[in-house]
C-alpha cells in the first residue's frame, strides 16, 4: 500500500460502494453527510447512461442518501463533454436513453440519422434491431463509433441484462470498427470528474468496488485509490491483479474519520 495522502476532494462510485441492489450500504448516509458538511468537493461517478443526475439523485434518496444532482457524473456526461472537446456542435445517431440524449442536447450536439459525425452506443433495457442495423450502416458510412462504457452486462431483478460492452461488440464484429470507450476503465472519466470539481489528483481520492474499473482508472489518473469490499472484487481477489489499491477498507462506513 503507497503512504496516505492528505485528501482535500473525494471522487466515489455509486453501485457497490453507497448501494447494493437498491439498499444504502451501511455507513454510506454517514458518509455523505460527512463529505457535505465537510465541504469539500465530491462527485459521485457511474457508468450508468440510462438516468440523468436529476434521476439517480431521486433514486438516491429513496435509499436514503441526500446526494444533490449537481454532485453526480455519469459516463452520458463524461461522453458529451468528450464530444464537445473533440467536435463541438457536432452531430450524433444515439442509441440510448434519456441519460444521454439529455446530456448531448446540453452541450448543443444535434441528434440525427442524416450523416452523422458520430454513432453514439450507450445503455438503455431495450435495444433495438432496428437501431443496431441504422448504427451499422451509418459506420460503414463513415461516421465515428463512440460507446459510453465497456461494461458487457447489466443487473436486473430477474438477472443479467446485455450491455454497452456487449452491444459494441456485436456492433464492431458486423463493422471491424472499434469504439472509443469513454466510461470506465478510462482514465478520462476520472479527469472529467476531476475538472468538474476543480481538483488535484494529488488530493484526491478515488473509491470503487472494482479493481478491473474503479481502481485501475483511478489509479491510471494519478489518484490515491481505495477499494471497499462490499461490491465486485472481495479480498481474497486482490492479489490476482498486477496492480494494488492504495488503501482497502471493508466500506465507506470505515472512511468517514479520513474525512
Amino acid at each position: 500500500m503507497t503512504e496516505r495522502r492528505r485528501i482535500d476532494s473525494w471522487l466515489s462510485d455509486m453501485d457497490g460502494v453507497l448501494v447494493h441492489e437498491g439498499r444504502p450500504v451501511p455507513g454510506a448516509d454517514e458518509f455523505i453527510k460527512r463529505l457535505s458538511e465537510s465541504g469539500k468537493k465530491f462527485r459521485v461517478l457511474t457508468n450508468n447512461s440510462i438516468y440523468t443526475p436529476r434521476d439517480l439523485s431521486v433514486r438516491l434518496a429513496g435509499a436514503g442518501l441526500d446526494v444533490p444532482s449537481g454532485s453526480i457524473w455519469t459516463s452520458a456526461q463524461a461522453t458529451a463533454q468528450f464530444l464537445d472537446d473533440q467536435r463541438s456542435g457536432g452531430s450524433a445517431y444515439v442509441i440510448g436513453e434519456a441519460g444521454l440524449t439529455t446530456a448531448l442536447h446540453e452541450v448543443g450536439y444535434v441528434l440525427t440519422d442524416l450523416d452523422p459525425d458520430y454513432v453514439v452506443l450507450g445503455e438503455t433495457r431495450t435495444y433495438s434491431f432496428t437501431q443496431i442495423t441504422r448504427a451499422i450502416r451509418l459506420i460503414e458510412s463513415g461516421a465515428r463509433f463512440i460507446a459510453t462504457n465497456p461494461d458487457p452486462i447489466g443487473p436486473s431483478t430477474e438477472g443479467s441484462l446485455p450491455a454497452c460492452g456487449a452491444v459494441a461488440a456485436l456492433i464492431t464484429k458486423a463493422t471491424g470498427v472499434a469504439p472509443y470507450f469513454v466510461g470506465k476503465p478510462n482514465p478520462r472519466m476520472m479527469r472529467s470528474a476531476l475538472n468538474e470539481i476543480e481538483g488535484h489528483s494529488e488530493t484526491t481520492a478515488m473509491i470503487g468496488d472494482r479493481m478491473d474499473t474503479d481502481i485501475v482508472s483511478g489509479m491510471e489518473a494519478g489518484l490515491f485509490t481505495i477499494l471497499v469490499l462490499t461490491g465486485v472484487t472481495q479480498r481474497h481477489e486482490i492479489d490476482r491483479f498486477p496492480y494494488r489499491p492504495s488503501l482497502v477498507v471493508d466500506s465507506v462506513a470505515d472512511l468517514v474519520d479520513l474525512i
